[in-house]
């Protein structure tokens, strides 16, 4: 990826005061030169993200193109293929109900927060497996024994048997 800069500055001013040169740079990002010579290159996060967001999405441009992937972090507007549950069959992990709008949503919040990059097929694995292991921890939880239940003793004698 190409970068214009129109900010440059002296590595001695920038280091005297790092955060005062970033911030008066035009679009968040400096050239730092040495003897007229780039050392190298200072960014904002502000911008860091602007280029993640533009990598991602030539990523997918490039995906529905070339087929080819990118690794990415999460983000809000991550989406499973249409196809997500046949190949999460072809993965081991069998989902017989539909994807809902809050299991998306907590995955996608969990994984934003820890700020991994992986590829796209990478994000729907670890999405089916996250979709397996709650599925199966709230089936469980919905087929609780009561506690408070006392069995009552049968108390009829079985045939052959002898004794009193």
């Amino acid at each position: 990826m190409k970068i214009l800069l129109s900010t440059s500055t002296n590595l001695d001013l920038f280091c005297k005061n790092p955060i005062k040169i970033l911030e008066t740079s035009n679009n968040g990002i400096i050239e730092i030169l040495k003897d007229n010579k780039a050392v190298f290159y200072a960014i904002t996060p502000c911008f860091l993200q602007k280029i993640f967001d533009v990598e991602y999405n030539l990523s997918c441009k490039d995906r529905l193109k070339k087929n080819t992937y990118k690794k990415f972090s999460m983000h809000q507007n991550w989406r499973p293929d249409k196809d997500f549950i046949r190949k999460s069959a072809l993965w081991g992990i069998i989902l017989t109900e539909e994807i809902s709008k809050s299991e998306l949503a907590c995955f996608i919040t969990y994984w934003q927060a820890e700020g991994c990059f992986f590829h796209h097929i990478q994000w729907q694995q670890k999405f089916a497996r996250s979709l397996q292991k709650s599925r199966s921890l709230n089936q469980f939880s919905q087929k609780k024994r009561d506690i408070t239940y006392i069995p009552t003793p049968d108390k009829t004698v079985p045939s052959g048997f002898r004794g009193k």
